[in-house]
C-alpha cells in the first residue's frame, strides 16, 4: 500500500508539473512566436522551447553560485569564483592551455535589459562599461571589490556601440535614437549631443582628430547602412562592415580628413547578412602581419590579412561557418600567445554559451566553451591584461571570467 501511495503521489506531482508548464506564458511565447515565412515552423518552435529551457537552467545555476558567496554592500550582486565547463558540441578535445579559465571573477546583474555591447577601457585592466537596450550606459570597476562607478542616462533607445578616449576620461556612445553622445565619465554627465537623421549603429574615436567641436570634417557614402567599424593603429585606414555583408577599406588623409573608399570585399558568406563585428589587429602569427576579423549574423567568421604594399587590400585567409544568429552577436580575437599555433577567436552564442574557436581547424574548431549565462550571449571583450574576459547576455547579465595562468 505504501509503495502504491508513493507511486500515486509521484504521478500526481508529474501531472501537476506538466499542467504548470502548459499554462506558463513564457512557454507559449517561445512556441507560438511567429516564424519567418521560409522556415520550418515546427523546428523553429522546438528550438525556441529548448533555448527557453536552457535560459531557465542558466538562471538557476547562477542562483546556486551566488547562494554560497558572501553578500556585498553595494547595489549590484556578484558571484565569487566558480568552475566552468570545457565541453563542446564537437568531438571532445583537450582545452587549449592559453584559453582555459578558472571560473567567474564577478557578475554584474543589476541591468534588466539586453546588454548590447561591453568593453574595457583603453589600456585598462579594470575599467569596464556596457550599454543596454534601455538606453543606459553603465561604467564599472572589476578590481576588488567590483562596483558600479556611474550610470550614464540620456539615450531614449538602444545603445548600439560606444568607445573610450585614449585617457579613459570620456565615452562616445551611439544609439538607435539617432544621436551620438559624449560623456564625461568621472562626473557621469553628457557634455555634448550630436543629432543625426538616422539610427547611429557604430562609433570610434579617431586617434588623430579632436572631437571637441562636434563638427563634421568629411564623410563618405556607402550603399547600405554601416553596422560595424574599426581602424588601424595609425587611423589612416578605416574598416567598415555593412548590412549586406560587405567589408570596406576607407583611406583617410590625416592632414585634411579626406576619406576615400579603396577596397570592397564580400564577407565569407554568400548571403547578404549584416556584419556585427569588424576588429583590426596589428599582427598575427598566421598572416605575419596585420589582420582583420569579421563576423555576420548568419554565423560567418572571416579572417583577412591586410596588405602593407597595397594600402588596406584584404585577402581572405580562412573562415568558419557557425549556426545563424537571431541577435547581433559579436566576436573577438583571443589574446596573442607566442607559443600557440593557430588563430583563436571567441564568440557568443544563442545557446547561452561562450565559445572559443581555432579558425585554422575548421573540422574540430571548438577548443573550449564557458557556461554560466541564462540567455543568448551578445557582447564579448578582453581587458588590457588579457586575463579577464567580459561577456554580456540578452537578460542583462555581464559575467567577468578569469583566465587561468600559463607558464
Amino acid at each position: 500500500m505504501a509503495e502504491q501511495a508513493i507511486e500515486k503521489s509521484s504521478s500526481e506531482a508529474e501531472t501537476k508539473k506538466k499542467k504548470e508548464d502548459l499554462t506558463d506564458p513564457e512557454f507559449f511565447s517561445c512556441v507560438l512566436q511567429p516564424s519567418p515565412a521560409d522556415s520550418d515552423a515546427d523546428y523553429i518552435g522546438i528550438r525556441r522551447l529548448l533555448l527557453h529551457r536552457k535560459a531557465q537552467s542558466g538562471v538557476l545555476r547562477r542562483k546556486d553560485l551566488r547562494s554560497g558567496s558572501q553578500a556585498l554592500s553595494h547595489s549590484p550582486s556578484f558571484s565569487s569564483k566558480a568552475s566552468n565547463a570545457s565541453d563542446s558540441d564537437h568531438p571532445r578535445r583537450k582545452v587549449e592551455p592559453g584559453y582555459s579559465f578558472v571560473g567567474m571573477h564577478c557578475i554584474f546583474d543589476q541591468c534588466k535589459a539586453m546588454v548590447t555591447v561591453v568593453k574595457f577601457g583603453q589600456m585598462s585592466s579594470d575599467l569596464l562599461a556596457y550599454g543596454a537596450s534601455d538606453g543606459t550606459l553603465t561604467v564599472c570597476t572589476v578590481s576588488d571589490p567590483p562596483a558600479v562607478l556611474n550610470q550614464l542616462i540620456g539615450h531614449s533607445k538602444d545603445v548600439t556601440d560606444f568607445d573610450f578616449t585614449s585617457n579613459n576620461q570620456y565615452i562616445a556612445s551611439s544609439s538607435m535614437d539617432k544621436t551620438v553622445r559624449i560623456w564625461e565619465i568621472s562626473k557621469g554627465l553628457c557634455i555634448r549631443v550630436i543629432y543625426a537623421v538616422s539610427p547611429q549603429l557604430c562609433i570610434r574615436f579617431h586617434p588623430v582628430f579632436n572631437f571637441s567641436t562636434g563638427r563634421v570634417i568629411n564623410k563618405t557614402v556607402f550603399d547600405n547602412e554601416v553596422t560595424a567599424m574599426d581602424h588601424d593603429h595609425t587611423g589612416q585606414l578605416i574598416f567598415c562592415g555593412d548590412a549586406q555583408g560587405c567589408v570596406y577599406t576607407v583611406s583617410m588623409n590625416s592632414h585634411t580628413g579626406v576619406l576615400s573608399r579603396s577596397h570592397r570585399n564580400r564577407n565569407g558568406s554568400k548571403r547578404k547578412s549584416p556584419v556585427t563585428t569588424v576588429q583590426y589587429r596589428t599582427f598575427s602569427l598566421l598572416a605575419r602581419g596585420p589582420v582583420l576579423l569579421t563576423f555576420t549574423r548568419d554565423g560567418s567568421l572571416s579572417f583577412f590579412s591586410v596588405s602593407l604594399e597595397i594600402q588596406g587590400y584584404l585577402t581572405l585567409r580562412c573562415s568558419l561557418k557557425l549556426a545563424p544568429r537571431l541577435h547581433s552577436i559579436r566576436a573577438s580575437f583571443c589574446p596573442l600567445l607566442s607559443l600557440e599555433k593557430g588563430e583563436f577567436i571567441v564568440v557568443g552564442s544563442e545557446d547561452a554559451n561562450v565559445y572559443f574557436y581555432d579558425l585554422t581547424r575548421p573540422r574540430h574548431a571548438c577548443v573550449n566553451k564557458l557556461q554560466g549565462h541564462g540567455y543568448p550571449v551578445i557582447g564579448i571583450a578582453w581587458n588590457h591584461g588579457e586575463n579577464l574576459l567580459a561577456s554580456s547576455d540578452f537578460g542583462g547579465t555581464v559575467i567577468i571570467w578569469k583566465r587561468a595562468k600559463t607558464g
